[in-house]
């Protein structure tokens, strides 16, 4: 079995790169060191390789069900998993000392976390929503509810989820109907369902704390008028909340984990003679789901982590079958006689296997960026840290859903490459894309992120967010310019994508028709993603500057690649763009 992801192109990103080990001298991380943080990433290979990834394919075919009981049955191996995560202390991460966390790096954190969302995407699931619940409370929560939901979920014994989405209002949240009606203790009474509930019953830890998005009422219509609470399954005293579960969604990946249909306050646990689940509310009323954006984003670029986990351990998994998979003779070779060669040697592979690897590796590159974002917003002050923040709002649509295309699109490589092996459930390949498909969709679909794209963040304070990418992209552009032929020629051919990025953004906003100018948000999500990605192969190349081996003379064919293939194809697209074309907007439902 290949290993699930590459420790040497991990350790390239980070302290090659993105140079990690600066962060030590910081404050916040002077208890850390280059060796804590290989520490921490031997740990994570390590238990992911031993406990995580050997229960992959058997919980894909063992989906979770419910018993006579009405308790959730999962395969064991997922407790022992996660059991050996919690006493990692691994969940701790990022996590400020004063709530019982190791207070690493966030790049560190996520690099580690990696390995985990690689070697088996459905058991992950489970501790990486509790750390995205838990950080939003730190975040927003009172003291009471840091100490009292916070800390066991940093100590594993608590699990968490986000309850969004409602059978009727699936990413429309302006039509949720869960209802949170104050009572005289100051908790609240919470009415409604929740669907597609990730994680949202289980036996695998001791409770399960819901963030619940609901009305509250005197409040405004739409999103305005959402309020967060927080609704654990059990209560502080022990008490059963009114919490149930009605179904589970069975899906066609990512199979393993729990996705449920969640009934709150419908008497079938009533701890209260008042009608609804208990819940808490987080911060102020009808301010929740600014709240819940914390989780979300934070979800978002975990969604993108995920989506380039599944791809990297797919393009590895097709990497090690085509060096051993001897098919075909060399063209020049007419004696059928002759030994067939590993498939690996014919280029249209090696083509394949190329895509993939600029896929993921330059997806991976751009979540540690992101990360290291993350990092240099908690540590530093005035502009910078404004930058830092202005720089992540703008990249986190594309870091969420750039990886969700393409990484995809490696795990469909990978099968290719694997010819009619691929599609067969003996190998892992075909699992890797059914497993990935799902990030296109989750945590807000591929089309919203093209609306908030370019509806929202490219715009934002006055167009600084574009202005920003645009500058960042250049500083890198201009030191290539002296760094050799090849990364001189790339820069110039960046150059003039950006400059097109720039001019295209500034023609569909002047067309002063918002429907026109978002008809094609998506195209432009897809555009901006390539033009990234470009910028951050470039970066790599410069990383890697006058360093021999084949590990570098993979990253220099990858950023040819990408320049070479990918990047033109966003030619064409601007084009599209610029024309402001209606072609969708115009066209009448009854033509279909």
């Amino acid at each position: 079995m290949a290993a699930p992801l590459s420790r040497r192109d991990v350790d390239f990103l980070l302290f090659e790169w993105l140079n990690v080990a600066a962060l030590t001298t910081r404050e916040r991380f002077t208890e850390h060191s280059r060796e804590t943080f290989d520490d921490v990433l031997d740990l994570s290979a390590d238990i992911a390789t031993k406990m995580f990834a050997t229960h992959n394919k058997k919980g894909d075919q063992n989906e979770p069900y419910v018993g006579s009981d009405g308790k959730v049955v999962l395969i064991d191996e997922v407790q022992a998993a996660l059991d050996e995560f919690t006493k990692s202390g691994l969940m701790a991460g990022s996590f400020d000392e004063s709530v019982g966390g190791l207070q690493l790096p966030n790049v560190i954190s996520r690099a580690a976390l990696a390995w985990f969302q690689a070697a088996n995407p459905s058991t992950s699931t489970y501790p990486f929503l509790t750390v995205g619940n838990a950080n939003l409370l730190v975040e927003y929560g009172t003291q009471e509810q840091i100490d009292t939901w916070v800390r066991p979920m940093v100590e594993g014994r608590f699990y968490g989820t986000m309850c969004l989405s409602e059978p009727q209002a699936g990413s429309t949240l302006a039509d949720i109907t869960t209802k949170a009606i104050p009572a005289d203790d100051g908790s609240y009474r919470i009415t409604g369902t929740k669907m597609w509930i990730s994680a949202g019953e289980h036996e695998l830890s001791e409770n399960i704390v819901h963030l619940v998005l609901a009305k509250t009422p005197g409040g405004p219509p739409g999103v305005k008028g959402i309020s967060l609470l927080i609704v654990p399954k059990y209560l502080s005293d022990g008490t059963r909340n009114d919490v149930a579960l009605v179904g589970l969604n069975h899906k066609m990946g990512n199979r393993g984990t729990t996705n449920t249909l969640l009934n709150f306050g419908d008497g079938t646990h009533s701890p209260a003679a008042e009608k609804g689940a208990v819940g808490y509310l987080v911060g102020e009323e009808h301010h929740g789901l600014m709240y819940m954006f914390h989780m979300m984003n934070e979800a978002r670029i975990g969604v993108g982590f995920l989506a380039t986990a599944i791809g990297y351990a797919g393009y590895l998994a097709s990497l090690e079958y085509a060096k051993v998979r001897t098919q075909g003779r060399p063209l020049d070779n007419k004696d059928p006689s002759s030994p067939a060669i590993p498939i690996i040697e014919h280029a249209d592979v090696r083509r394949m296997l190329l895509a993939q690897k600029s896929y993921v590796e330059g997806a991976l590159a751009l979540g540690l960026y992101c990360a290291q974002l993350v990092d240099e917003e908690q540590t530093t002050t005035g502009a910078e840290r404004d930058r830092a923040h202005l720089l992540l709002e703008v990249l986190t649509p594309i870091a969420k859903s750039w990886p969700s295309q393409w990484c995809l699109e490696a795990n469909s490589l990978a099968i290719q490459v694997l010819g009619g092996y691929g599609y067969t459930k003996e190998f892992d390949v075909e699992q890797y894309y059914r497993d990935n498909r799902l990030n296109p969709i989750h945590e807000g679909a591929h089309g919203i992120h093209g609306l908030d794209l370019l509806g929202r963040k490219v715009v934002m304070q006055g167009g600084a967010g574009l202005t920003l990418l645009a500058e960042t992209i250049t500083a890198t552009i201009d030191r290539a310019e002296s760094a050799g032929p090849a990364a001189a020629g790339y820069a110039a051919d960046l150059r003039g994508a950006v400059d097109r990025l720039t001019e295209v953004t500034v023609a569909l906003w002047s067309a002063g028709d918002p429907a026109t100018t978002l008809a094609n948000s998506t195209v432009y999500l897809e555009a901006t993603g390539h033009v990234v990605l470009a910028w951050i192969w470039l970066e790599q190349l410069l990383a890697v500057g006058d360093s021999t081996g084949d590990f570098y003379d993979g990253k220099r064919a990858a950023a040819q690649y990408f320049f070479r293939y990918e990047l033109p194809k966003t030619g064409p697209q601007f084009d599209l763009l610029a024309s402001l074309d209606r072609t969708t907007l115009d066209l009448e439902p009854a033509w279909f």
